[in-house]
C-alpha cells in the first residue's frame, strides 16, 4: 500500500515554488504526491522537470485532471466538444507520462456543476465509453492507469455512484480502465458506503481518503476503519491518496462549496491526516 497527499489543497498548478511544501509532505512520511493537471496549464516538459525534483525526493506520483468546459465533454452530442475531450485527456496523459506517474485519475466524464435536468442518457453513456476506450489505449503502452471518479450529485449527473462507475467501466471495456473509491463521495451517495468496496474491487484503480466535510481524515464521522479494512480485506494494494480542500483557490472553492476553514491549518492535515491511514492499515 502506497500513501498519498493531493496538492490541491494549496494550488492547481503545481511549480517550483510548491518544492518546500512536498519536501514537508515527504518528511510526514509519505510515499507520494498526487498533482493537479488542469486546463492546459504546463506542458511534458514542465512535468518531466517536475519529475526530476520528485525522484530525487524519492516520491512516488499521481495525476488527477477534470474537464475544463463544454468544450470539452466526453457525453456532449456535439462531435466537437467530444474531440476537445479527448484531446484534452491525451495532453493529460502526456504530461502524467513525463511526470512518471501511476495512475490518472478524476471526474474525467463531464464539467464539474454542468447539469442537464436528468440523469445520463443511452447516447452520452455510449459516447463517453468510446472516448475512454480510446484513451484508455492510448495510456497503456505510456504506463499510465486510469481511473474515473464518480461524484455526488451535487457536482454531476452523469456518474454519481460505484454502481454506476462500474457500469461503465464494462462499457469501456478497456483493461487499462477503471473507477475508484472517494470515501467522501461514497458517505453521500451510496446506502453502503462500506459493502460496495469488495464486489467492485476488480474495477477500483484508487483510492481518496477524504473526510465528510472535505477536511482533515479524522476529524469528522466517516469510519474509516472500516473503509481502509474492507479495501484490504478485498485485496486492495494500491494508493491511499488524502484529499481535503479549503479556500487557497477560489474556483475550486466554489466548485466544492467550501465556504469556510475546514482545518487549522493545511500542516495539520497532512500531518495528522497520515496517521489516519496507518492506524487503520
Amino acid at each position: 500500500m502506497k500513501i498519498g497527499f493531493n496538492l490541491l489543497l494549496w494550488t492547481g498548478f503545481v511549480d517550483d515554488s510548491m518544492l518546500p511544501t512536498i519536501e514537508k509532505i515527504k518528511a510526514a512520511g509519505y510515499d507520494g504526491v498526487e498533482l493537479p493537471i488542469f486546463g492546459g496549464a504546463g506542458d511534458p516538459d514542465h512535468y518531466a522537470a517536475m519529475g526530476k525534483h520528485l525522484d530525487a525526493l524519492g516520491l512516488g506520483r499521481t495525476v488527477t485532471t477534470v474537464m475544463p468546459d463544454e468544450q470539452h465533454s466526453c457525453v456532449s452530442p456535439d462531435p466537437a466538444s467530444r474531440a476537445g475531450a479527448t484531446e484534452h485527456l491525451k495532453w493529460a496523459v502526456d504530461c502524467s507520462e513525463a511526470l512518471g506517474a501511476e495512475v490518472l485519475m478524476g471526474p474525467f466524464h463531464q464539467p464539474l456543476g454542468v447539469f442537464t435536468g436528468n440523469g445520463p442518457t443511452d447516447d452520452e453513456k455510449k459516447w463517453c465509453a468510446e472516448v475512454h476506450h480510446e484513451i484508455a489505449e492510448y495510456a497503456q503502452p505510456k504506463g499510465i492507469k486510469l481511473a474515473m471518479e464518480y461524484l455526488n450529485r451535487f457536482e454531476c449527473y452523469y456518474v454519481t455512484t460505484m454502481a454506476q462507475a462500474s457500469e461503465h467501466v464494462k462499457r469501456v471495456n478497456h483493461p487499462n480502465f477503471g473507477t475508484m473509491y472517494d470515501t467522501f463521495h461514497a458517505n453521500i451517495e451510496e446506502a453502503d458506503p462500506i459493502g460496495i468496496i469488495a464486489p467492485n474491487i476488480g474495477v477500483i484503480n484508487h483510492v481518496h481518503i477524504s473526510e465528510n466535510d472535505r477536511g482533515t481524515p479524522g476529524c469528522g464521522h466517516i469510519d474509516f476503519a472500516a473503509a481502509i479494512g474492507a479495501l484490504v480485506k478485498a485485496g486492495y494494494d494500491g494508493w491511499m491518496t488524502i484529499e481535503a480542500f479549503g479556500r487557497a483557490l477560489p474556483e475550486l472553492a466554489a466548485a466544492t462549496r467550501v465556504w469556510r476553514d475546514l482545518s487549522p491549518s493545511p500542516d495539520y492535515v497532512f500531518t495528522e491526516g497520515i496517521k489516519v491511514i496507518r492506524n487503520n492499515l
